[in-house]
């Protein structure tokens, strides 16, 4: 995907940026920056997608700053793009308009904490680890786990999901209320502490998953659970990857409340065990988790090691020793960087689909084969207990034949998903990357989204070129 055609839907107006930035320079001085190393850790950041960046990076501490910038944005017409951690995968933070970059990460507070209702209030910049860190002595934590220690403003903002998901739901199941600031510089309060509602729109939910696009999200008011009295987890190896998702499917339509259910094929064990000195079993591998009491994670393991075996999987070695569980899920989230080691120098083009549970061992496959017909080197892992996996594809970006190759492989996965009445994105979201399959995806339903953009930000100043195109002529609804 060239710069320019990530650039074809966006406009910037010079002398109004220079303006802007000249005047967020006097309010803010060293919180504010032009440094060329700044501005392009602002752009893409983790993807493969062209870097674009920002025209400056403005460091906010509080949600009245960050709407006294978007008002003086607003004024000239200036684009501007939240950011977080910068761990998105899409191009979410990339700057094609240029403009103000609004990082949040000093707006790491933890603001209110009700351990009695089960829920907290926290800035947008608190991370996920800094809020389970905060959390350990009440008994309660934060089970949105998407891998990398990402922000939970960033989290809401892409409906962020993970390994928990299964068990624990995603993002806009877990914000009970935010605050934002809209594309005017207004300030809005939507949701709140009850734990449901049926006063009017759903504003938060329409906020959760927007990408920045309709609102900069700058404190959260989070749902919480209790910590399990009993964690127990473990790995079992299976023949082939067919084999590992019917163990999956079973153990989810016999109603097993599995916490946690991971696929990894078998090259993505090989590089897992190189990266963090395991000793698995190289072949399709899943690693699962169980939470509640003694006695019934210990039920839920056997019953899940029953149906492993009835679909050929080998022995289900489970562990309760914290030290033992932890080693496995720090492999689980280092998952990314171990798979760059199967080829040193290349970058990685990740990807994520999500089809219903039914579909899965057919959409794998199918995968599967493109990949080995393809001769491409990308490994697979999943939150496959609700039907969603990732591909690698590592690629050379110095070949123009093997980035059209990878192009071709992930779109063939895209509209794949689609046919299986699947998504485009289970948790990575839109952002420049999948804009083109949403008209596929949603039909006239993303007009009534184009709707939504113009009458929020009617000058298309948040994030802009993201999610959506104004302009629906230039959609491509067909592979």
């Amino acid at each position: 995907m060239s710069l320019a055609s990530l650039q074809a839907t966006v406009e910037r107006d010079q002398a109004a940026i220079d303006l802007v930035v000249a005047q967020l320079a006097g309010r803010f001085g060293d919180r504010f920056s032009t440094s060329d190393a700044l501005r392009e850790q602002h752009g893409h950041t983790t993807t493969w997608l062209p870097n674009q960046w920002p025209d400056g990076v403005a460091f906010v501490r509080s949600t009245e700053e960050v709407a006294e910038i978007v008002r003086l944005c607003a004024e000239h017409g200036v684009a501007i793009v939240p950011f977080g951690t910068g761990s998105s995968l899409e191009g979410h933070v990339n700057a094609p308009a240029g403009g103000i970059s609004i990082d949040l990460s000093q707006m790491n507070d933890v603001l209110e904490v009700h351990p009695e209702d089960l829920d907290c209030r926290v800035q947008a910049g608190v991370t996920r680890k800094q809020i389970n860190e905060h959390l350990r002595d009440t008994g309660l934590f934060f089970p949105i786990d998407p891998g990398a220690d990402a922000s939970l403003g960033g989290m809401a903002a892409t409906r962020a999901s993970g390994t928990n998901a299964v068990r624990y739901g995603t993002m806009k199941d877990a914000v009970l209320g935010l605050t934002a600031v809209m594309a005017n510089g207004e300030i809005i309060h939507t949701g709140g502490r009850a734990k449901k509602s049926s006063a009017g729109y759903d504003l938060t939910r329409l906020l959760i998953g927007s990408e920045g696009t309709l609102g900069i999200i700058t404190e959260l008011t989070l749902r919480l659970h209790g910590i399990p009295e009993a964690i127990a987890g473990g790995v079992c190896a299976f023949p082939d990857l067919e084999s590992a998702c019917s163990a999956v499917i079973l153990t989810i339509q016999c109603g097993i409340p599995v916490a946690r259910i991971e696929l990894l094929d078998a090259l993505q064990v090989k590089a897992c065990n190189a990266y963090s000195k395991l000793d698995l079993a190289e072949s399709p591998t899943l690693f699962v988790e169980f939470h509640g009491t003694d006695a019934s994670v210990r039920e839920q393991s056997e019953l899940f090691g029953s149906i492993a075996r009835e679909c050929g999987g080998g022995e289900f070695s489970w562990a309760t020793k914290a030290e033992d569980r932890s080693r496995l899920w720090a492999a689980r989230h280092d998952a990314y960087w171990a798979a760059l080691g199967l080829r040193p120098g290349a970058r990685g083009v990740s990807t994520d689909v999500c089809v219903p549970i039914s579909r899965l061992a057919e959409c794998i496959g199918e995968t599967y084969r493109d990949i080995e017909k393809m001769g491409l080197i990308a490994p697979i892992v999943g939150h496959v207990g609700d039907g969603n996996f990732h591909v690698l594809v590592l690629v050379d970006v110095d070949s123009q034949d093997e980035i059209a190759k990878a192009e071709e492989f992930v779109e063939r996965l895209n509209w794949r998903a689609l046919d299986m009445e699947g998504t485009c994105t289970g948790e990575h979201g839109v952002g420049q990357g999948k804009m083109k399959y949403l008209a596929r995806e949603h039909g006239a339903g993303l007009d009534v989204m184009r709707t939504i953009k113009r009458a929020l930000d009617p000058h298309g100043i948040l994030n802009p070129g993201k999610i959506v195109r104004l302009d629906r002529d230039s959609d491509n609804v067909s592979p």
